[in-house]
Formats: structure tokens, sequence, C-alpha cells
């Protein structure tokens, strides 16, 4: 009985002299270390996620306060991170880890120190900084990183990278911008943007759960402090997400980051659950790898001291459906495409492009010498809708057809969402592509008509020859009317493609900033198709453009009035001749050029 007791008590004392082991923290309201009663040497203890989804602690030394070191009254607290941390350095994907001393939370993990330094130093933005984040704020900071603002951000970035290679400035641990089922040309091609805004693209991967823009069930006990996080810019068969660390939570509002994703301001994104994988080790650029999970609300903030979102809340994404249709085999075969796309004013152009060009890339039969036919759809909430068609071959233009597409695509969104009016609201997006293995251009090479001389009131056949890449020539004939009250002499009829015509409206158009949604729908459901040829009557009458109206040989009294009637919001812009579209044939290729004849009225 005696030894028995004695074992007992021994292994007491084991147990009472191991130190005890720190618990993972926990949603709910926490206590506030003080900035202000840091000292150096203080021992801290941080929460991220090495693999899986449970986070695990890293120890911290305090170095001390850097005053004033990321703007005015803005401190950052500077630390040594050991343990794991010491041996993959301060990693993307890191940002947002929760520092506590004593059980009480100081502030995320949110900047590095130099880039080859042995040590593993970090920034941490202090707690009180990130609580100020607030849900009501509207206004929208001056500096975002959008694809529009890339070249300026690459100008600073790289300034900041040369200094903090030299050992010199704290700058924002890098947030990695996980990709799935992207391929590798896309991240050839779109890499140098998100790097240009101070985004590291990596390939991950992303679950069935993100299909859906709605939270999970379940959702109330997510995202605790230390674990993963991902803001979701594409959601579904391919996925693009941004993954940092929860670095508050308290039931409902959730802080994370501790610097900003994009620092836009207000916005409305989907916010996921995360899992890592593994953190790659590296004296330069160390990087989580990890998948988004399963959607558990919606970013609401996102701030110069992080980004912060609220559990259980929707994020409206725009679906898209697209369809690829392959003509290489004897029968088209389709594949079939379901994703989401976050909205915003500069974000959501730039990702229309980057996934309608994915989504051809990533087609087995995708190569050279493929010609791209496109048919979009874009539903609106008021049940209004563009209707758009182009066709894209191989030409000996330094554009490969692939990114003429996707940049004609992206140009549509711009124009919606660029509107200084109001802000549209889609519904769907639907695409269908087809792959036709052969260059299907044709150029407009000439045109004729039977006689010269014509009649008031009277048809004129006009016959269309085109020279396609290979083969014979195709001929169309169309009928151009003249008009009754078309005075007598000469005037020219124009052969033309697509781009001859749109680009007359658009020019007379383009500084017109006033154009409300509506307007806007209907100029780009104007815009020609190239796969068509057209026939148009010149006349030397001056046409006029007003909003998204085209007004064609307008007498000088009604030009006039309207003028002296228009206020300083709506622009009239006067053309010098009237080119009255006739007719219009299709040619199912893409069509390029333009010829002009000559007719006398007699």
């Amino acid at each position: 009985m005696k030894v028995f007791l004695a074992l007992v008590a021994a292994a007491a004392m084991v147990a009472f002299a191991q130190p005890r082991q720190p618990q993972p923290p926990t949603a709910g309201k926490v206590a506030i270390f003080k900035e202000a009663d840091l000292k150096p040497g203080m021992q801290a203890t941080a929460w991220t996620v090495f693999q899986g989804t449970e986070a695990e602690p890293i120890p911290i030394e305090i170095i001390g306060v850097m005053k004033n070191a990321w703007g005015p009254r803005q401190n950052i607290i500077l630390g040594k991170m050991g343990g794991k941390a010491a041996r993959t350095n301060v990693a993307g994907g890191m940002s947002g880890s929760p520092v506590y001393i004593d059980g009480k939370l100081v502030g995320a993990v949110a900047l590095r120190l130099s880039v080859f330094s042995p040590d593993a130093i970090c920034g941490i933005t202090p707690i009180e900084s990130m609580l100020e984040i607030n849900e009501i704020d509207q206004s929208r900071p001056a500096d975002p990183k959008v694809p529009g603002t890339a070249v300026r951000a690459s100008a600073q970035g790289g300034l900041l990278e040369q200094a903090a290679g030299a050992g010199a400035t704290m700058v924002p641990i890098d947030t990695p911008v996980t990709l799935s089922g992207f391929s590798e040309s896309t991240l050839r091609e779109f890499g140098g943007m998100f790097q240009q805004m101070g985004l590291k693209p990596a390939q991950g991967g992303a679950t069935g759960a993100l299909l859906s823009p709605r939270p999970v069930s379940g959702w109330q006990n997510s995202l605790k402090p230390g674990e993963a996080v991902a803001g979701i810019l594409v959601s579904g068969d391919m996925s693009m997400t941004g993954l940092g660390t929860v670095s508050y939570n308290d039931g409902k509002r959730v802080l994370a980051f501790g610097h900003p994703f994009f620092n836009l301001g207000p916005i409305n994104m989907p916010m996921s659950k995360g899992e890592i994988l593994m953190v790659l080790s590296s004296a330069f650029q160390p990087n989580k790898i990890g998948n988004a999970t399963e959607i558990v609300g919606a970013l609401r903030q996102d701030r110069h001291s992080g980004i912060m979102g609220l559990l259980g809340e929707a994020a409206e994404m725009i679906p898209v459906n697209v369809t690829m249709v392959s003509h290489a085999g004897v029968k088209p075969t389709e594949k079939k495409l379901n994703f989401n796309v976050f909205v915003h004013q500069k974000w959501t152009p730039f990702l229309m492009m980057v996934t309608l060009f994915n989504s051809i890339e990533g087609m087995n039969d995708h190569g050279e010498n493929l010609t791209y036919k496109v048919r979009g759809n874009v539903q609106f909430a008021d049940g209004s809708k563009i209707s758009a068609v182009t066709m894209q071959a191989p030409s000996e233009a330094p554009v490969p057809p692939t990114m003429a597409l996707a940049t004609w695509w992206g140009e549509k969104f711009n124009k919606l969402f660029m509107n200084a009016v109001d802000t549209p609201k889609l519904n769907a997006v639907d695409l269908v592509v087809d792959l036709i293995p052969e260059r299907r251009s044709a150029q407009i090479e000439q045109a004729w008509v039977a006689s010269n001389e014509v009649e008031a009131g009277g048809e004129v056949p006009v016959r269309v020859f085109l020279r396609p890449f290979r083969g014979p020539r195709i001929e169309r004939e169309l009928k151009v009317r003249i008009p009754a009250n078309m005075p007598k002499g000469d005037h020219r009829i124009v052969v033309s493609d697509a781009d001859s015509l749109n680009r007359m409206q658009a020019l007379a158009t383009s500084n017109n900033r006033f154009l409300d949604i509506s307007q806007t729908v209907s100029l780009l459901n104007q815009e020609r198709s190239n796969t068509r040829v057209y026939v148009s009557l010149v006349e030397q009458k001056p046409t006029v453009y007003s909003e998204d109206k085209m007004l064609p040989s307008l007498p000088a009294s009604v030009l006039n009035v309207m003028q002296s009637a228009r206020t300083g919001n709506k622009m009239l812009v006067s053309m010098p001749e009237t080119a009255v579209e006739q007719a219009s044939a299709d040619v199912d290729y893409a069509v390029s050029g333009s010829y002009a004849l000559r007719v006398t009225v007699k």
C-alpha cells in the first residue's frame, strides 16, 4: 500500500511539474491586453493552423512597440515567433493569427520584416485598431487594390518589397489567393496582375459547399480565433479565394487579417471556413496552401487594420453558366461549367474576363487554328437582358484569340459596373462557346451594283464578295432602299464589318457619363456582331447621338431646338454624315474590312 501511494504521489509530482498546454481560443467576448502595458521580453502565444482545421500555439517574444510605424498614431507591435513558425517563417495566410498574453488578446499577426532574415520577425496589429472597424462605415479608401490600379500598386509594392529585402520596412504579409480549377496558362497570363496588387496566386482546392453563396447549417460554431478564413471571389466549378486567419469572434462579428484584403471599404463578399494542407517553409516566400470549405457568413468591411464579417449572413453573387461546345469530333460534345462571381464595380469585370479565358483554356481541344464563337446573355433583375455574339479567329495580331475574347467579354461588364448613375443588379449570366477546328475569318474584298445610277424610292441589289482565310470566295446579296426624298446627286453605299459601325457610335457616346443602366443596356444591345456583313447608305446630313438614341438625318431646325432644351447632364454629339444601316447578312465568319460604292440618284 505504501509503495502504491508513493507511486501515485510521484506521478502527481511529474504531472504538476510539466507545463500546462495552452487551450485553443474560443468564440465570445475576450479581455483586451492594452498596448500601453506591453514590455519588451514579455512572452505571448499566437494561434494559427499549420495543417487541417485546428489552430496550434506559436510562442512569441515581444520585442517592443514601433510608434507610428503604419501611419499617424498607428503603432505596430514587434515580435519574434518561435515553435513551428521559426522554421516556416512568417507565412502568407498567417495574417490575422491572434496573439494573447495571459489569456488577454493583444492583436493579430499581420506584417513581416525583411525577406531573407533567419528570424521570424512579425508585426502585430493592436486589437484596439481592429475593433475600430465599424459595420456601418460607408467611406471608401483612396487606394484600393483593384485591377484598374494595378500599375500604381506595382510601383508602390515594388518599393516596399525592396525596402523589406533591405530589412528596413514592415510590409503586410502576402495574402495567398488560392485558385482551384484554373489552368496553368491562366495563372501565367493573370498571375502578374495579382502580384502587382500584393496578392500571391497559388493553386489549391475548394469543396462543393461553395456552389451556393448561402451559409451552411452549423455556421454558429464556425471561425474560432486562430482558424483559417477565406474571402470568396469565385466559387463553383472554378474558385478563387483569399486566405487568412481569424483574429476575433464575438459570436456574430468576425475580425481577421490585421491588414487590408483589397482595401475596398464596404464590401459584400461571401466568407468561408478553410482547411490548411501544409505550410511551405521558405526564407523568401513562405505560404500556407489550403482549401476554402464552407460558406458561413459574409464579409462587410475591408479596412486598413483588417477585414470584418458577420456570421450567418449571405452575400449575393452572380451565377454564371458556361457551355463549351467542341466541334472536333463527328458530333458536337458539350462541357458545362457553373460558378458564381463576386459583385464589385472593379472586380466583377475582371473576374468575368478571367473565368471566360480559363473556361476556354481548360478544354482538351483548345489549341492553334481554332475559331471561337461566343453567344452571351446577361439577365437583369428587372427582366431586361443583354444579348451579344462575337467570333474570334487566329490572326497575326499580337493578342491571342482567347485573350481578345476575354477582353471583349470583360468590357461589357466594365461598361455596366462603371455606370455613374446606378449599380446593375444581375440575376444570371449564360454563355455558349463554340470551338470550331478551323480558321473562320473573312475579309470584305469587293462589292458590286448592276448600275451606278439609281432612282429615289427604289431598291438596289448589292452583291458582296468576301475572301476567307482558305477556300472559295463567299458571296452575299443584300438590298438597299433609296429613300423617296433623297436628293439627286452622288451618294455612297458602304459595305462594312461590325467594328466600323460600332466604333462610330462608341466614339459619339464615350463622353456621356450620365447614361443610366437601362440606357447602357440599350447601347450594348445595339452593338453589331462581327459574324455579319452590313450595308449602309451614307447621306450628307448630320447624325445626332443623344443618350442611347441615334437620330439620323436630323434637320438643322430640330437640332437647334434640342441644343437649346438640353441640360448640363445631357450631351448631344453630332457627326457630319449619316450612315443608315439598310441590311445585313450572317456569314458565320469573323468579318473584317469595308468597301465603298458610289451611286448617283437621278
